[in-house]
């Protein structure tokens, strides 16, 4: 069953929470970051993101800069931006995207859940990139930023969370600059807080649905200070981290596409000639294509939009991960035609999120960077926790969720 627990958490002051709250540290590179916080003595990305700091040359994983975020840490708390709760509390995060707004509740999970598989994953994690959160979990004795999950949506805890937003005005409210409305309420009555909590006792899994390395360096360091304190209770600050949790029905997973640099020495009327062999193709015209369903894909390739529909054959619809688009473009384009077959390392793919929309896939073709792009229909919430629940693993760049969690609205300190 799922462990929940309150904390005592650090927040900054409501007059400067817009200012510090950040992107999480992995969708922005060192140089955007640097651009963002510039003149914002505030921004969580001094201490996420703490080579911002430091001169542009430096590694990225040296001990400099994991002391730095230490560093920046320290002086945030001691100059008041960062300020912690004198009691155990859950919150609740609510997100606003084009007038739908989806509403988590913020508390710690447990590191045991996570090594017994009570939190489930749809993702394999990169070592180096694990390695990376863990040491800046060390060095700042805390979980800067929130993962984000998911569960079977519950009547009794949306009851109460209802409850708690209609009858309470949010600790926090704003508009992020990319347009997004963040909105925060402090759970404090005990009752309601154990109510939550036994609730989410009688779930029989959590799920993560964004950010696997932040779980997994969070999971594995609370598991390392275990290890190495003789005197463990299990009631330690270490054994929990922090996460949201939404409701699967309230969320919703957004394309997640793919562009590549050239078509493997075919050129485009040898490469359309190929893909008819899998697929049904359809030339569009100039106008944008969206896929209709699953197993529709578009296409955009010398300045055109083709419709391709997988045929019968080339799928498997009894099989979680082979009945998925994702796999079903790589086994039948990416790697027999183009000879694309690390989609972790090749140089000669990239991949993005459908927030950006198709324009910017047709962009990247039109600039000359790539010679096609391919579009797709997203995974749906039961696909991601049908294949979880099955133990498979999703192909890389499956699912893309937003909007992305806000970074600084709650941290949560492992002493």
């Amino acid at each position: 069953m799922a462990l929940l627990k309150a904390f005592k958490g650090w927040r900054p002051p409501v007059d400067i929470v817009k200012e510090l709250a950040s992107r999480p540290y992995d969708v922005l590179d060192s140089n955007e970051a640097r651009i963002e916080a510039a003149g914002n003595q505030y921004s969580l990305l001094h201490i996420i993101k703490p080579e911002i700091d430091l001169p542009v040359e430096i590694d990225l994983h040296s001990e400099v800069v994991y002391n730095k975020a230490k560093e920046n840490l320290e002086l945030f708390r001691k100059n008041g931006w960062l300020i912690q709760d004198e009691k155990e509390y859950l919150y609740i995060y609510a997100q606003t995207m084009n007038g739908k707004t989806q509403f988590g509740i913020v508390g710690c999970a447990s590191v045991d859940d996570y090594m017994h598989n009570v939190i489930k994953k749809h993702e394999l994690t990169r070592p180096d990139k694990e390695e990376d959160r863990m040491k800046h979990v060390r060095i700042t004795n805390a979980n800067m930023e929130p993962v984000f999950f998911t569960y079977p949506a519950q009547l009794e805890i949306d009851t109460i969370v209802k409850d708690v937003v209609t009858n309470n005005k949010p600790i926090f409210d704003f508009i992020s600059n990319d347009g997004f409305g963040h909105h925060f309420w402090v759970i404090e009555d005990p009752a309601t807080i154990q109510q939550i909590i036994n609730l989410f006792g009688k779930l029989p899994a959590t799920y993560v649905a964004d950010g696997h390395h932040r779980t997994a360096a969070a999971a594995l360091v609370g598991n390392e200070k275990k290890s190495n304190n003789p005197n463990h209770t299990g009631q330690e600050e270490y054994n929990f981290f922090l996460a949201v949790h939404f409701p699967d029905n309230q969320l919703t997973i957004i394309d997640y596409n793919r562009v590549v640099t050239d078509l493997n020495g075919n050129n485009a009327e040898q490469f359309i000639e190929k893909l008819q062999e899998n697929f049904g193709v359809k030339e569009i015209g100039t106008e944008i294509y969206h896929p209709s369903g699953l197993h529709n894909f578009s296409m955009y390739l010398s300045g055109k939009w083709y419709s391709l529909k997988a045929k019968p054959g080339t799928y498997d619809d009894n099989d979680p991960i082979g009945v998925l688009d994702v796999t079903i473009l790589t086994n039948q384009v990416l790697n027999p035609l183009l000879d694309i077959t690390d989609l972790r390392r090749s140089k000669r793919i990239d991949f993005v999120g459908g927030i950006r929309g198709l324009a910017e896939l047709k962009n990247r073709v039109d600039s000359g960077e790539m010679a096609a792009a391919f579009a797709l229909f997203p995974v749906s919430m039961k696909q991601l926790i049908d294949i979880a629940n099955s133990g498979n693993i999703m192909p890389p760049k499956t699912t893309w969720f937003e909007p992305k969690l806000r970074s600084g609205l709650v941290i949560h300190s492992l002493d």
